[in-house]
């Protein structure tokens, strides 16, 4: 972990941290309970530049001296539940203020004497707060009538005694609780993290900041001083190798690596074929520009041989795992000298990877572990950083800005955005196509002002305000966007005087924070019509462009 603008030591055999109590980093413990909204939580807690760390509901970290406070985050189950996830609250109940947000608020009813039953009707949606206790430290600065987000089966009809009401809904009588004996204890029945509870960033500060006693103090210059220092004494003089994927994340973890240990970092490029069009090129250029030490390698007639006739999804996906390793590992042996493997992973790619009993639920390419064979060691600068905290990261950094905002582009490339084999053909008209469609994104410039304006300035996205507007661009406003080949469809078209058999493309745009959830982006009219004549008239092989307005869930951000 990392302790911003404090002085830290390494041990020089276990390689853990020695550092002073009087000026340790501040830290917020979320207990994940299984809540689809548990990263969001971290992410409001970060925003407030307080290091947070999300952790499973039965792995609180005792004797952790850190800690200062602590969130029990939302869950599918209900409290009666015979499976449901139980904390034992004696752990810090009475040591350190405590938040219960939903399935957290109930859980400390339940057990501590309070009563939940399952509500006449779900309570979903907006509500509004009839009642509010201004006075009490977590509503301070709120609104009366403030709007609020319910997402609950069970409710809580009864609380804990030595227990006070502080807001209630039309609906929900016990909205908000607290005990204000010894640390203190406040619960909540609404979903504060998210974008629906209209002040749910000043309550999450009240409990932060004035409750825990947050000094603030995480931010992205203090992140680079502290890492800059640890990666120096971690690494010492040895050499380290990073694969790099042209991404934001795997980008800004080679510039802090190059400002820690300079040429002893040797970055490795590996061109599968099915980057976006020129982009290898084009990456290796901006990677000249930031100083980096870089061996591209150009693998694509392997990668393609492999892929052969090869249809299905996930055996797509397995091909080109297994010879990314087989290409990164061959170029890796030529250092011989190399003592660590870099990585750009980053705080969602671990959680993500483990659900909150530990098992794996889902792979990820940077959490898989070493190939044994390589005989290195992991270094991973970026393990607790959120997206958004990468790219402000990457613009302490100075790094160029079309790099930091560039969107999240799968591993394996267009290879799953191809439906049906891969063939060069079928890349290359994928690769066109998605060239027009990214390049009218970033030119298409659209006015914002109240709060469309402030989201996008929240994100850290440059933008100048005159006159209470703002002007960016529509590529900086979406999280994610790409073409796919229907390659495996042929689509009737009229040319001229002929008829054409050519294949559909869709298109496809995302808004997100966190990529957990995703709605899909309501691009402009004028703009799709444009980009649909540009692919039809310029693109060889499509006659055919739609719009996938599909939403996370039920639909994947990729289609494959």
């Amino acid at each position: 972990m990392y302790f911003p603008r404090f002085f830290v030591t390494l041990h020089p055999q276990r390689k853990s941290i020695i550092y002073n109590q009087d000026n340790m980093q501040q830290k917020i413990i979320i207990l994940d309970f299984g809540s689809q909204t548990t990263q969001l939580i971290g992410r409001r807690v970060r925003e407030l530049d307080t290091f947070c760390e999300i952790l499973p509901y039965n792995k609180f970290p005792k004797d952790d001296p850190s800690v200062i406070g602590v969130i029990l985050s939302g869950s599918p189950y209900s409290v009666h539940d015979p499976e449901a996830f139980k904390v034992d609250l004696s752990q810090f109940v009475g040591r350190l203020p405590v938040l219960g947000i939903c399935y957290g608020a109930q859980f400390i009813s339940h057990t501590l004497g309070g009563k939940v039953e399952k509500a006449d009707s779900r309570e979903y949606g907006r509500a509004h707060l009839e009642t509010v206790d201004t006075t009490n430290p977590l509503f301070k600065g709120f609104d009366q009538h403030s709007q609020v987000w319910m997402s609950h089966g069970d409710t809580i009809t009864a609380i804990p005694e030595d227990f006070k009401v502080i807001g209630s809904t039309k609906d929900v009588t016990n909205a908000a609780f607290y005990c204000a004996k010894e640390k203190g204890i406040w619960a909540v029945q609404f979903h504060p993290e998210v974008f629906h509870t209209v002040q749910g960033t000043q309550l999450l500060k009240n409990f932060v900041v004035d409750i825990c006693g947050s000094k603030q103090e995480w931010s992205a210059a203090s992140f680079v001083d502290t890492t800059v220092a640890e990666l120096k004494q971690q690494l010492g003089e040895d050499r380290v190798i990073l694969g790099l994927s042209g991404g934001v994340d795997s980008s800004v973890a080679a510039v802090l690596l190059n400002k820690a240990i300079g040429n002893r970092l040797t970055c490795i490029f590996v061109d599968h074929g099915m980057l976006r069009k020129n982009e290898f090129a084009q990456v290796m250029e901006d990677y000249k520009v930031l100083g980096l030490n870089v061996i591209g390698v150009d693998a694509s007639e392997k990668f393609f041989g492999d892929l052969a006739g090869v249809s299905d999804p996930e055996q797509k996906r397995k091909i080109i795992g297994r010879d990314f390793v087989e290409v990164f590992n061959a170029e890796a042996k030529k250092i011989t000298d190399a003592k660590w493997l870099a990585q750009g992973t980053i705080y969602p790619d671990r959680i993500e990877s483990l659900n909150i009993t530990g098992k794996v639920i889902k792979s990820h390419h940077n959490v898989g572990g070493l190939p044994k064979e390589m005989h290195l060691q992991l270094c991973e600068p970026l393990q607790w950083l959120f997206k958004d905290e990468v790219r402000r990261v990457g613009r302490q950094l100075g790094m160029p800005e079309h790099l930091i905002t560039r969107h999240p582009f799968p591993g394996p490339g267009l290879a799953v955005r191809i439906l049906g084999d891969i063939t060069p053909e079928k890349v290359r008209i994928l690769q066109d196509a998605d060239d027009i469609y990214i390049r009218g994104l970033r030119d298409y410039k659209v006015k914002l002002c109240g709060e469309e304006a402030r989201k996008v300035l929240a994100a850290g996205i440059p933008a100048d305000m005159k006159d209470g507007e703002i002007e960016v661009s529509l590529y900086d406003q979406i999280w994610q966007a790409g073409a796919i080949l229907l390659s495996t469809v042929r689509s009737v078209g009229v040319m001229g005087d002929e008829r054409t058999y050519e294949h559909p493309v869709a298109l496809r745009a995302v808004t997100s924070t966190d990529a957990m959830t995703a709605d899909w982006a309501h691009l402009p009219y004028d703009f799709m019509a444009k980009v649909s004549n540009e692919i039809i008239n310029k693109v060889r092989g499509v006659n055919r462009v739609c719009y996938d307005i599909s939403s996370k869930p039920p639909a994947t951000i990729e289609w494959e």
